[in-house]
């Protein structure tokens, strides 16, 4: 009756196991450590770097726990601060021997003092939010407004253009905020206008207006497309954010949107909010310039003169130099778009790039001119250009153009991603900022960790002694349970706030009602003199219609502020939910299996510690 096949005690002794193995890393607390990140847009870093800096580390007579290369950047990580700082000075002087001009972010940092073998498994700590490590929160306005009148604006050459070429006379095109108004001096003309832009400008809803003696057309964005463009700016921004946040060299920031025009930037570890806002606010321009090819440029390039007048010296992504044209032939205001594909033809890695009608005028008429030869598309950041690439004119282009040059998939993608987020798409504002200091979050820690420790000892001491051994059992399964929700969280990489930590020990509470509801129900058993295995039975079995109610409708709640929760109300209905599950599977089978192996294989079981059980016959009380 009580007894559990062997199966099941082999799921909760794996449960045990993988719980211990990914909670085990929250541990070991933080070893000081050194990142290294790409400093320029066009630098992208790969494991070729590891070996690199091994190499510099054992000149400088250094030796890191280990170093290792994942995602973007290097971390290498030392026994104490001090080895730290010269190995920070060491890589530094290494790898940019131009310091005015540094193509890599050597930041300091920290990493888990996990033992390799626990990483090899991908057991990893979770991450500390703001408040329990210390930084600067920012929370920032997009200018919607802007990001509709610059697509207006872009609309309103591509009107121009299009009447243009089909020879159709307009008396003006003006806008008017994020919409655009054509006049004609006649109705035939209008009409012939209308179906041309609806069918070329599908986004554009249109209006017959009279205006005096003209008549005029007046176009807006369709509620879609101005969503459209709205999801684009602020994606866009997001993008742009993570890029300039790389430099600070944070290991785990949290850029995110919160409702329809807000980005909530937190960055763990930086404590300078002068650098951090000088990062997140500065900008970034596209510029698309003729390369010379002239012998002069050709001897310059090689190192045997002057640069030409009118000319630039710039390094070609192959590290070779290359002379630009001063002029410029179009800017990144005139580019809408930049998507990675594939040519029709060679089925080789292109970027589709899509300019406005201003562009694709210029385009036209640079191309033209100058098929064969080359065109540097550059991008400045705080003054200084470099070269995303630079490839041969083979036609004359118009709004939609590609480029290519023996680019791989991964190229392609990482070009069309500079080229769409080199700098922000709609302006964006602080409107709230704050820094938390380091000391400050290690005293949260410490309450957090505090809190949930003392509950934990007050819940298990009143289990104990008010339901004796199953009191013990409850106590069991609820550390059980914290253990899955420490081990769900790492395995999840989730990032550990304030809130939190106020969630788990709000499941540790919910979590005991569970065990309070079957333990109760077993004593009822016993009063109404059921034989003490058919109690525990029954017990188990009328709770859990009562436990699944309750946990469901908790669930429903904290999937209710998970849906349209942001930012901490988020972080605490996470945790919430998931400790919801953890304690429906250690409150029900982890202590059932307990009690089974406690009690099931007492055949003749007269009487289980369970407290006092209260009879009603005379109210004589009776210890079972």
């Amino acid at each position: 009756m009580n007894r559990y096949p062997a199966w099941k005690y082999a799921l909760l002794v794996i449960a045990l196991l993988v719980g211990l193995v990914y909670t085990l890393p929250n541990f070991f607390g933080e070893a000081p450590a050194v990142q290294v990140s790409s400093g320029k847009a066009t630098l992208k870093l790969d494991s070729a770097i590891a070996p690199r800096v091994e190499q510099i580390l054992a000149q400088a007579g250094l030796k890191a726990d280990f170093v290792q290369f994942e995602g973007a950047s290097l971390k290498a990580r030392f026994a104490d601060l001090d080895a730290q700082r010269k190995a920070k000075d060491a890589i530094s002087a290494a790898l940019n021997p131009d310091p005015a001009d540094p193509g890599y972010i050597v930041a300091l940092n920290l990493l888990s003092r996990s033992p390799h073998w626990l990483t090899a498994l991908h057991a990893l700590p979770m991450f500390l939010g703001l408040d329990l490590r210390g930084g600067v929160y920012f929370l920032m306005q997009v200018d919607m407004k802007s990001a509709l009148t610059k697509r207006a604006e872009a609309l309103t050459g591509d009107i121009r253009t299009l009447l243009r070429d089909k020879n159709l006379r307009h008396a003006g095109i003006t806008r008017d905020g994020s919409g655009v108004e054509v006049r004609f001096r006649d109705r035939e003309t209008l009409a012939a206008a209308r179906s041309l832009l609806l069918d070329q400008l599908p986004d554009l809803q249109w209006l017959e207006a009279a205006d005096g003696s003209d008549f005029k057309l007046a176009g807006s964005l369709k509620p879609d497309a101005a969503r459209r463009v709205q999801e684009t700016a602020i994606t866009q921004n997001i993008t742009t954010l993570h890029n300039r946040v790389n430099e600070l060299g944070v290991a785990e920031p949290v850029i995110q949107q919160q409702g329809l025009d807000r980005v909530v930037v937190q960055l763990p570890g930086v404590q300078d909010t002068a650098k951090a806002k000088d990062i997140i606010g500065r900008t970034a321009t596209l510029e698309l310039r003729m390369v010379d090819s002239s012998a002069e440029a050709a001897a310059s390039a090689t190192g045997n003169g002057p640069v030409p007048f009118g000319t630039e010296r710039f390094t070609d992504r192959d590290g070779s130099p290359l002379i630009v044209k001063r002029q410029v032939v179009l800017t990144g205001d005139n580019l809408t778009d930049a998507q990675p594909g594939f040519d029709g033809q060679t089925h080789e890695p292109v970027v589709n790039l899509t300019v406005d009608a201003k562009g694709a005028r210029l385009m036209k008429d640079t191309s033209r001119d100058n098929v064969g030869k080359r065109m540097a598309i550059l991008l400045f950041e705080k003054g200084k250009g470099e070269v995303v690439t630079a490839p041969v004119i083979r036609g004359e282009l118009g709004s939609h153009f590609q480029i290519s040059g023996r680019m791989t998939t991964a190229e392609a993608n990482d070009t069309s991603l500079l080229l769409r987020a080199g700098s922000l798409a709609a302006p964006m504002d602080i409107i709230e900022e704050r820094t938390i200091g380091p000391s400050l979050g290690a005293e949260n820690i410490a309450k957090g960790f505090n809190s949930v420790l003392y509950g934990f000892a007050a819940i298990a001491l009143f289990m104990c002694v008010y339901y004796q051994l199953f009191g013990v059992i409850s106590t069991l399964a609820l550390g059980f349970n914290l253990l899955l929700l420490l081990a769900l969280l790492s395995m999840l990489q989730a990032t550990l706030s304030l809130p939190g930590i106020a969630a788990i020990a709000l499941t540790l509470g919910m979590a005991i009602d569970s065990n309070v509801l079957i333990n109760e129900r077993v004593r009822e058993e016993l009063r109404g003199g059921a034989a003490p295995q058919v109690a525990i039975n029954m017990g188990y079995e009328r709770a859990f219609a009562t436990i699944l109610d309750s946990n469901v409708t908790t669930l429903i709640a904290g999937l209710a502020l998970l849906t349209f929760g942001s930012g901490p109300i988020k972080g605490f209905a996470v945790v919430h939910c998931l400790g919801i599950l953890t304690s429906m599977f250690s409150s029900v089978v982890f202590s059932r299996g307990l009690v089974n192996l406690w009690y099931g294989r007492q055949k003749k079981l007269k009487s289980v510690s369970i407290g006092q059980v209260w009879k009603p016959q005379g109210d004589v009380p009776a210890k079972t």
